[in-house]
This record gives structure tokens, C-alpha cells and sequence, in this order.
């Protein structure tokens, strides 16, 4: 059995890798699984899921959702994924879905064993690229796999996701953005954006990596 082929803001590429992990009877640790898409996806599935993140409200969100779904093989709990060890879990499979560190990284290389796999979706350093800043969470492919490999995982896939959306108008650039002004704003890119659409710019760029990395 194998999850859903789509689920609504999570990369059907992302989903098919997953699949190819053989989820029945497995244990999977989600890592900053906000209100529980895709824990819960992938209980429909694997053995035992585990979500972790540091929101309360979505960690209740979470349990709320699984309890109404029949789901009594995932659990949900608050903690920061930077600062937890994973071992106690004891995962056959650790899963984030734009969420990435290289702490995260290293704590899931100690705690997969032999053959066991990290799958990630995070953010490219073209995500926003129009605002002139890359978010200090994204990563470049090189950084990326130098880090999995430092961590003492083996990459096997680390590609980009990339969806450009073309616009007319600066109102219409304006209104795709709208949803981000206000954390925008908070680090200057707002207004670097703005300049870009004055200059004539007339592209939106979401890019991110997808990751697939095993424990020798």
C-alpha cells in the first residue's frame, strides 16, 4: 500500500519518493509537521508516524485531525526538531517538508540506521529570488549535498522544483504577493520586490529542493 499520489501543497516528485521507501510496517519521524499533512498522509501507510513541532496549536490541529480520521498509528508532539534527538524514536525513515537545517540533517543521520532514509523538501536560494534575498533557511545544491555528506548520509537525490509565475502588471504582482507582504516587510524584502516590479520585473519564482539521502 502507498500514499495518496497528491496532496494539496506537497510535490507529487516528493510523494512518489516516499512511495519508493516501502512504508508498510515502517517508523516514520515528521519533522515540523505543522497541523499533520503529511504525518497523516503517510499513517495511511507506514507501520507508526511520529510528528514534531514546536507550534501548539498546531500540534493540537494535528491530533485533532487524526483523532477524526481514525488514525491510532501517529502521535504528535510539541518540540523544536533543532534541538530533540531523534534515536528515542528510532525511525527507519525521517521526513520534513519545508523545513531544513544542518542540525536537522545531523540529528537524523545519528539517529537512522543502516539503509534507512531522510526526505526533505526545502527551500532553493531562487525561492523569492525576486526580492533579493534568499531566506536563511534555503540551500543551494552544493550546500546541501556537502552537508548530508558531512552528516555521513549518502545523497542520492537533490533536485530543484522550480515554478516561475509570469505577470502583466505591477497590481498583478502586487496582488501575488499580497499573503507575504507583512513577513516581507519585517526583513526588507518588501521593498526590494517593489523595486524589482518598478524596474519592470514581472516574474514570481517558488523554488525548491527535493531531497532523498541514505544511512550507509
Amino acid at each position: 500500500m502507498t500514499v495518496a499520489p497528491q496532496i494539496a501543497g506537497v510535490s507529487p516528485r516528493f510523494v512518489q519518493l516516499l512511495n519508493e521507501e516501502q512504508l508498510a510496517g515502517k517508523r516514520i519521524l515528521d519533522l515540523g509537521c505543522g497541523s499533520g499533512r503529511l504525518s497523516l498522509l503517510l499513517a495511511a501507510s507506514a507501520g507508526w508516524v511520529v510528528g514534531l513541532d514546536r507550534d501548539a496549536e498546531a500540534i493540537t490541529e494535528a491530533r485533532r485531525r487524526a483523532t477524526a480520521g481514525g488514525l491510532s498509528n501517529v502521535e504528535f508532539h510539541q518540540a523544536d526538531a533543532d534541538q530533540e534527538e531523534y534515536s528515542r524514536w528510532a525511525p527507519g525513515l525521517v521526513t520534513a517538508h519545508l523545513y531544513a537545517s544542518d542540525a536537522l540533517i545531523e540529528r537524523a543521520a545519528r539517529a537512522l540506521p543502516a539503509g534507512g532514509c531522510l526526505g526533505m523538501v526545502a527551500f532553493h536560494v531562487d525561492q523569492w529570488r525576486e526580492t533579493g534575498q534568499a531566506s536563511r533557511f534555503a540551500y543551494d545544491e552544493a550546500r546541501m549535498e556537502a552537508t548530508l555528506r558531512r552528516s555521513g548520509l549518502t545523497p542520492e537525490i537533490v533536485e530543484v522544483e522550480r515554478e516561475v509565475k509570469r505577470f502583466a502588471s505591477v497590481e498583478e504582482g502586487l496582488a501575488m504577493a499580497v499573503g507575504l507582504q507583512d513577513r516581507w516587510k519585517a526583513d526588507g524584502r518588501w521593498f526590494r520586490y517593489l523595486a524589482f516590479l518598478e524596474a519592470g520585473g514581472r516574474t514570481l519564482t517558488r523554488s525548491h529542493l527535493i531531497v532523498k539521502a541514505r544511512k550507509p
